[in-house]
């Protein structure tokens, strides 16, 4: 690893942390309760992934900053005059070429976990149930109520999973609890084919999407097994809460 980039990823925050700051900025100083959150998951969601890029480009910026700055220091002298420093920075070209790639491949990975990231904090906001990434016959992102519950009653628990795209990667649901209530995968994919939904649709998976997005595409629209987060919460994730309740699986 270069120091270029050793140097900036010791100075770039986590994920979490940029999620969480754009979270506070959002409803915080929003005022938004935590009925507002369920009532517009789906408008918060696309409010905060926006949110959340531009907190990253500023902790980018300033990570960079730094790192160049360590960089520079290490290799030019304080006296060293502007055609030295032009030499040295056209005998690095690799070093830049390198270091410019890892920042984009880490761009991608980041926004791969950003959407899956907004989804748990503002689970948490509603005092949601769930185990993370609880291994049973897959790795679910969020298994509902919890992992316990799931050995003793798997037919009565909800698994949930966020994937910002989706590409043929949505088939590792199946596995990723077969005994379960039912599949559901959060998106904000917009380029599922119709003939993708019929084939989840057999699998027992509902894609859980944004109001705009499902509205917005025609196919979308008319399956039955495209819902928003809305219905998500009101059909299928809050009659499952009153269910756990007066079993005494939660409080």
């Amino acid at each position: 690893m270069s120091l270029l980039t050793e140097t900036f990823n010791r100075s770039m925050l986590p994920q979490t942390e940029i999620v969480q700051k754009a979270t506070n900025k959002v409803l915080h100083e929003k005022k938004i309760s935590v009925k507002k959150i369920k009532g517009s998951f789906s408008n918060l969601v696309q409010e905060l992934e926006q949110e959340v890029y531009l907190e990253f480009l500023g902790a980018q910026k300033n990570a960079w900053k730094k790192a160049i700055k360590e960089y520079m220091e290490k290799n030019i002298s304080e006296n060293g005059d502007r055609n030295t420093t032009v030499r040295f920075l056209q005998s690095k070209i690799r070093d830049f070429d390198a270091f410019f790639l890892s920042l984009a491949q880490a761009r991608k990975a980041r926004a791969g976990k950003t959407f899956e990231t907004i989804i748990r904090t503002l689970f948490k906001h509603l005092n949601y149930p769930f185990t993370e990434q609880a291994v049973i016959n897959g790795k679910p992102d969020f298994l509902m109520p919890n992992k316990e519950y799931y050995k003793e009653n798997a037919p009565d628990c909800i698994i949930f999973t966020a994937k910002r795209t989706l590409r043929e990667r949505w088939r590792q649901i199946v596995t990723e609890g077969t005994r379960g209530l039912g599949f559901y995968l959060a998106t904000i994919d917009t380029k599922v084919s119709e003939n993708q939904l019929k084939e989840m649709k057999d699998n027992r998976i509902y894609l859980v999407v944004p109001t705009k997005i499902k509205n917005k595409i025609k196919h979308y629209k008319n399956a039955h097994n495209v819902i928003d987060f809305e219905t998500f919460f009101e059909d299928h994730l809050d009659p499952a809460m009153k269910r756990w309740k007066k079993a005494g699986i939660i409080r």
